[in-house]
């Protein structure tokens, strides 16, 4: 009889024992962040951030004129966003950042102008970090004047694509470290009112476009249509390729000056920038004491309205909790 009652229990055990592990294989694939993680490549000019098998984001930096910048970034759908280097302005290049350093221009791109000399990429990653994922790296670039060897200030670069939990969005966070070089004791930032971390859209996008604020105020009239407007963050909904998409771009609460003036360009083409306000308040940056700046920038497919922005950069701002 134990023997007949023990081999009718194993099956039993078995069945039980397999659907425990069942359960705990969908238990942690729930709480992963993301199903599949975020693929990084790098081939010497450039790197590249995929998602599923599709690229999120194109960050060139080998073969440039004077500086590195984010060439491509498209929706979750796949719609890209980004124009580089247009023949009416071809200093603009896609998703980049540019200042004024001690009356050096790193802006626009003549024999007069500084460059962003790119020094070396420090490292690719993927990391989860609770419910949200993030695919990144680390560039290194000395800021150097028009006839000089030695730079003006050195940068620690960081560009990441994050992930939240829920949310169809494609989102970046760019991290600037600004510091004066070696053998300097301070730089100083200055420039013109649309200086910063500026965002030229595809062309399609340079008609029938509307801009929008987290404070819903249009800002101050610069000239022509230029607006300069103080706000957490700045939205821009426009066709692309025949596809509607909203993209954003967002000022972290730590940033210096917070919240950031943002430029804004309707008119001939459009145009967003988050800025500083160093046209009128050039900024010091002293040796030991280098500017951390984080700003994000949102993709949507569609159009957003201003809740789901905001609520997209809360989740965004409390990403950035421990770098």
């Amino acid at each position: 009889m134990i023997g007949k009652t023990t081999s009718r229990r194993f099956p039993v055990l078995a069945t039980v024992a397999a659907a425990c592990l069942a359960a705990a294989v969908a238990t942690a694939a729930a709480a992963e962040p993301a199903a599949t993680p975020m693929q990084i490549k790098e081939d010497g000019t450039t790197v590249t951030i995929s998602a599923s098998g599709q690229p999120v984001l194109v960050y060139r930096f080998g073969g440039v004129p004077r500086k590195p910048y984010v060439k491509e970034f498209s929706t979750p759908a796949g719609v890209q966003v980004l124009r580089d280097s247009p023949a009416d302005h071809k200093h603009h290049h896609a998703l980049m950042y540019a200042v004024g350093i001690d009356g050096v221009d790193f802006w626009s791109e003549n024999e007069s102008c500084g460059r962003q000399v790119h020094r070396g990429i420090e490292g690719t990653k993927w990391e989860a970090r609770g419910d949200t994922a993030r695919a990144g790296f680390t560039e290194k670039v000395d800021w150097v004047g028009p006839k000089a060897e030695k730079p003006l200030a050195t940068e620690r670069r960081t560009i990441r694509v994050v992930r939240l939990p829920g949310e169809p969005v494609s989102l970046v966070t760019w991290e600037t470290r600004l510091e004066p070089a070696a053998g300097r004791e301070s730089i100083k930032l200055g420039g013109s009112h649309y200086f910063g971390l500026g965002m030229r859209f595809v062309e399609s996008m340079d008609r029938e476009g509307k801009f929008f604020t987290s404070e819903g105020k249009e800002g101050t009239v610069v000239r022509g249509q230029e607006r300069l407007t103080p706000a957490r963050w700045c939205a821009y909904t426009a066709p692309a390729g025949g596809k509607t998409v909203t993209a954003a771009m967002f000022d972290d609460p730590k940033n210096a000056r917070h919240p950031a003036l943002f430029f804004t360009m309707p008119a001939h083409f459009a145009y967003i920038s988050a800025t500083l306000n160093l046209w009128k308040e050039p900024l010091e940056v002293k040796a030991g004491q280098p500017l951390v700046l984080r700003y994000g920038v949102a993709l949507w497919d569609g159009e957003v309205k201003p809740e789901e922005v905001e609520k997209v950069y809360r989740s965004w701002s409390q990403s950035l909790t421990g770098g």
